[in-house]
């Protein structure tokens, strides 16, 4: 196909051409032979030119969070016994320009490599490719472009802070690893069942009284890990925020995601416009999280009074709600929760100027102001070492 180079000259031979037989001057003839000339030779060119190449594209890493380096590596070898010509590498990257790259001309067997920066200031999906080998002749009047590589997409997860994790709580949670423990009398151990004793087992471990009741030796169970839950709800109505506000609620709950998700507890995420990801645990859902984050939207029909009646119904482990500019009510309603979850907290975020300067009203549920002069993981560390403080909890070890 021709370049804008290529149109330019055929539209000037034609022109030529004209003026030719409109002024009688030969000479005119003879420039526009030379210019329509040129650019058949050049398409000639470029149909003519055969290309065998290995192209190997590497995106690495596929997933970052915003402010990470992802980058692309591109390696080209040619299998033909020619020399290859100057080929140009073109691949399109979401929100930019793309990326265009020059390969010198190759012997057999010679290999190229380059690479290249991609966009990750901001969270969302960044899509890269197809990627194109483009032939061109010298003259940049015709070119013709092969497909090497498909389309990729790198996801930009939203920038996650280092935090302190959520406090185990107790509390009712019945699907969690374990309920209630039981005491034996005054020496405080704690199992959670019984079973026939077994050949090998500790003498020490036989619960006498159920024994001397069902005349048969029963062992007390070990006591199981405690794994525990965290309910994110993130609210996504458009009139809660600013872009920036917006932009740093996702973060902070992507942080606590991150972090519950590292601790190996359970972790649901909810949004105001409806989406639920149900309890979950390992890298896959947390990942998946995250991935809902980094395309996560403000939206207009939004209703978190509705998704906190939802989460009333199903109160279990610790509720952290992530607002923007919300209102004494909002407050009040998440504050009546508190009696379903063994923790309840309120980010609150609002960067806009004189925004988190309001008093915090009495009857609240703990809330974490986020503004203009106190980042996230700074309020966040601090209301959870207190938390920790007021009611110690031991994590049992895994």
């Amino acid at each position: 196909m021709l370049t804008r180079q290529g149109w330019l000259c055929v539209w000037g031979g034609v022109t030529l051409f004209v003026l030719a037989r409109l002024l009688g001057i030969g000479e005119l003839n003879v420039f526009a032979t030379v210019v329509l000339g040129l650019v058949a030779v050049a398409t000639l060119y470029v149909r003519l030119t055969r290309l065998d190449l290995q192209v190997d594209r590497v995106v690495h890493p596929a997933r970052v969070h915003a402010g990470q380096a992802s980058r692309v590596q591109i390696r080209v070898r040619n299998l033909r016994s020619a020399v290859t010509p100057v080929l140009r590498l073109v691949d399109p990257v979401s929100g930019t320009a793309g990326a265009g790259l020059l390969v010198p001309p190759l012997d057999h067997g010679e290999r190229s490599a380059a690479s290249y920066r991609l966009p990750t200031d901001r969270r969302g999906i960044v899509h890269v490719g197809p990627l194109r080998v483009v032939v061109g002749d010298p003259f940049g009047l015709a070119q013709t472009s092969t497909r090497a590589a498909p389309e990729v997409e790198v996801t930009v997860f939203p920038a996650v802070d280092d935090i302190r994790p959520v406090p185990v709580t107790t509390g009712n949670d019945p699907l969690a690893g374990v309920l209630h423990p039981h005491a034996l009398g005054r020496t405080g151990d704690d199992f959670y069942a019984l079973r026939p004793y077994v050949v090998g087992d500790d003498l020490r471990r036989i619960h006498w009284p159920s024994t001397a009741r069902h005349d048969e030796l029963l062992v007390r169970q070990q006591e199981q890990p405690w794994q525990a839950r965290t309910t994110v709800l993130l609210d996504v109505r458009r009139a809660a925020y600013d872009p920036e506000s917006f932009e740093a609620a996702v973060s902070a709950a992507a942080s606590v995601v991150a972090t519950t998700g590292a601790q190996r507890d359970l972790i649901r995420l909810v949004t105001t416009d409806g989406a639920d990801s149900g309890f979950g645990m390992g890298t896959a859902h947390t990942h998946a999280l995250l991935e809902h984050l980094a395309v996560c939207q403000w939206t207009g029909s939004a209703s978190l009074r509705a998704m906190l009646d939802l989460l009333r119904n199903d109160g279990q482990g610790a509720l952290i709600v992530v607002l923007g500019q919300g209102s004494g009510d909002d407050l009040m309603s998440t504050a009546r929760l508190r009696g379903r979850y063994g923790l309840v907290r309120v980010v609150q975020v609002d960067l806009s100027p004189g925004g988190g300067r309001q008093p915090a009203p009495a009857s609240e549920a703990a809330v974490i102001r986020v503004d203009a002069g106190t980042a996230f993981p700074t309020a966040w560390n601090r209301a959870i070492a207190m938390s920790s403080a007021a009611r110690p909890v031991a994590r049992s070890a895994r």
